[in-house]
């Protein structure tokens, strides 16, 4: 029993360590979502959160609202940046280490008031990336409950540090956390520069197996690739004489059996170097040496 009370007043206890540097974030209709005082004068909070551009305000935990500025999003790891003008009267949130994460820690989900959700890491992995394209140094996934208005909320260790940022829209059927790696790079390039850097071919593609007599005809790595179904006008793949219909097999000797592959070949420092397609296109082989452009931002013309 003392043991329990013992573990339920050091969860209270991380709360209350937390509590201050947590915000209520008004940018869309009616709910508001949570953000995290990362720096000094600087919010956190999730991208898909943010509806609205102009207007936006910040509520510290003692109630009062001040204005904030959209400094950047990325849709691709759900992360956006507000500015404060006004002293925010709470601290800066303290930072964990989510490199010393393990599968069974106990973990808190915040929310703004505050609210709490507690649970456990049910899952670790690698780098991966996002179906937005984002790219996320670890994947952490949660077994708790995100309640209404936690996205963008942090993610609380036993200690009351914060290992990640809560995220209810790069996964339909889970919840996950972006760690703080993550964050800390994105918020500093969307800082930097308003937006997160991302190469694109300007081409829609979908899988396809080859059949094995082409595949041993032609020499090609692997066993699919991806065949181009769309291909945007005045694109970097147009320009560079890619076709509907030819099925892409490698970028730069690298087989591209799926979207991922193509994806891990298009960071941002690619923008503006050449790469070089390997293409099955009328049964035949042929390359094509595609520039990389920067893919599009939302809302740019």
């Amino acid at each position: 029993m003392e043991a329990l009370l013992s573990l339920s007043n050091e969860l209270a206890g991380a709360v209350e360590r937390i509590a201050p540097s947590i915000v209520a974030v008004h940018a869309r209709r009616r709910l508001p979502s949570t953000g995290i005082h990362w720096r000094p004068g600087i919010v956190v909070t999730a991208e898909h959160t943010v509806r609205a551009e102009d207007g936006l305000t910040v509520e510290t935990p003692d109630g009062r609202s001040h204005p904030a500025t959209l400094v950047g999003r990325d849709p691709g790891t759900d992360l956006a940046v507000l500015k404060i003008t006004t002293d925010l009267d709470g601290p800066p949130a303290p930072r964990g280490d989510d490199g010393a994460l393990r599968v069974g820690h106990m973990v808190l989900a915040l929310g703004y008031g505050p609210r709490a959700s507690w649970g456990v890491i049910s899952a670790l992995g690698p780098r991966w990336r996002t179906w937005r394209g984002g790219e996320i140094d670890r994947l952490v996934r949660l077994d708790l409950v995100l309640y209404p208005g936690f996205s963008g909320g942090p993610l609380v260790d036993a200690a009351g540090h914060v290992v990640g940022v809560n995220t209810s829209a790069l996964a339909r059927d889970s919840r996950l956390a972006v760690p703080v790696t993550t964050v800390g790079r994105v918020v500093d390039e969307l800082l930097r520069q308003g937006h997160v850097s991302r190469g694109y071919l300007g081409i829609g593609m979908q899988p396809v197996r080859l059949p094995d007599g082409l595949r041993a005809a032609l020499g090609l790595p692997g066993d699919g690739g991806l065949i181009v179904v769309t291909v945007e006008p005045d694109g970097p793949a147009a320009r560079a004489g890619l076709l509907l219909g030819d099925v892409l097999v490698a970028l730069d000797g690298v087989p591209t059996a799926d979207l991922d592959d193509v994806q891990g070949r298009l960071g941002g420092d690619r923008i503006g170097t050449t790469v070089t397609a390997l293409v099955v296109r009328a049964g035949a082989r042929a390359e094509v040496r595609v520039t990389v452009g920067e893919r599009p931002r939302r809302g740019a013309r």
